[in-house]
């Protein structure tokens, strides 16, 4: 808890007190758009990017959550700015967006005042997500190809970034149960498309290849390792992919907001390379490090020897409210 606070529907209030209704259409139905963003050196990294995103979910969607793309970026440096006091300068942080229609209309009669689209914007420490993947970021990840499918296009635009994602639980369950690697989906046609909540990316030949975006949630971490691509001349290629393109990879790694990038070190329990960082991969690290400033490998250290202790200290914050 440590003196965090959330803004909700227009005010500020303790973490320990945000509440949703249990009638709101997120708990219902899923109804809900969301967005996470990332600090690096207590910087929001490409903010702009994941509004953009939040507000394209929200048009799909057909909510107007009543704050203009302007102000929900100045309630968001809002909310992390009241934030950052409550831990160490040294840890970074994740932001969360998550917007609903609000209440079921069904249920007016418990809401005098009247309905409204649920807002809310709550920030946490990146030690437990970043630090829990320390051994990943270093030595890497296993990837394989899940039973569950991707959800295609037709059926609902996976380029909207929503609370209905049953199907990403159901490949992370499939994923631990296999071993605890990161399971991949493949899409309707069989071609790899996404994992629950990362991209992935193939290179071969020292290009750069990852799933053409039709049915995948096309993320701000993936749109940042084309950029640093491009930026050092490596080839782009949004393409088909399949199992063997994979198992012919030279490289293969995973992107997504909290660890940014991971490697894998197998594919469907097949070594990839020597199984260590790829040349291609270390590049774009490398480029995306100096830009933020920040050593993903030494800040993923460093948060998996304080997690212990941060854990703690929350648990004592939390029992001291009860």
């Amino acid at each position: 808890m440590a003196n965090r606070v959330v803004y909700l529907n227009g005010k500020f209030v303790a973490e320990s007190e945000a509440r949703v209704s249990i009638f709101d259409s997120a708990l219902m139905f899923g109804d809900m758009a969301f967005e996470m963003t990332r600090t690096y050196r207590q910087e929001l990294f490409r903010l702009d990017e994941h509004i953009d995103r939040l507000y394209d979910s929200l048009r799909l969607l057909e909510i107007d959550c009543g704050l203009t793309i302007e102000q929900m970026k100045q309630q968001s440096l809002e909310t992390l700015e009241r934030n950052l006091p409550t831990e160490s300068d040294e840890f970074d942080w994740q932001i969360m967006h998550n917007v609903s229609r609000g209440p079921l209309g069904v249920y007016s009669p418990a809401f005098p005042q009247g309905i409204a689209p649920t807002v809310s914007i709550n920030c946490w420490p990146l030690v437990s997500h970043v630090g829990g993947m320390a051994e990943k970021i270093l030595h890497g990840v296993q990837v394989a190809i899940v039973a569950q499918h991707a959800i295609p296009n037709h059926l609902l635009d996976p380029r909207a970034k929503t609370r209905s994602r049953m199907h990403y639980q159901m490949a992370i369950m499939q994923g631990a149960r296999m071993g605890n690697v990161f399971g991949v989906m493949l899409d309707p046609d069989g071609y790899l498309a996404e994992g629950p909540g990362w991209n992935i990316f193939l290179v071969r030949d020292g290009a750069l290849l990852t799933p053409e975006p039709r049915n995948i949630l096309i993320g701000v971490s993936r749109g940042a390792i084309i950029d640093i691509a491009r930026s050092l001349d490596i080839e782009v290629h949004e393409c088909n992919l399949g199992r063997l393109e994979a198992l012919q990879a030279d490289e293969i790694f995973c992107t997504s907001t909290p660890f940014g990038a991971v490697h894998a070190s197998h594919f469907e329990g097949q070594q990839v390379g020597d199984g260590s960082a790829g040349p291609v991969y270390r590049r774009l690290i490398e480029a995306w490090q100096e830009m933020v400033g920040v050593d993903f490998a030494a800040e993923a250290q460093s948060y998996a020897a304080q997690l212990p202790g941060w854990l703690e200290k929350e648990s004592q914050a939390s029992a001291a409210l009860t």
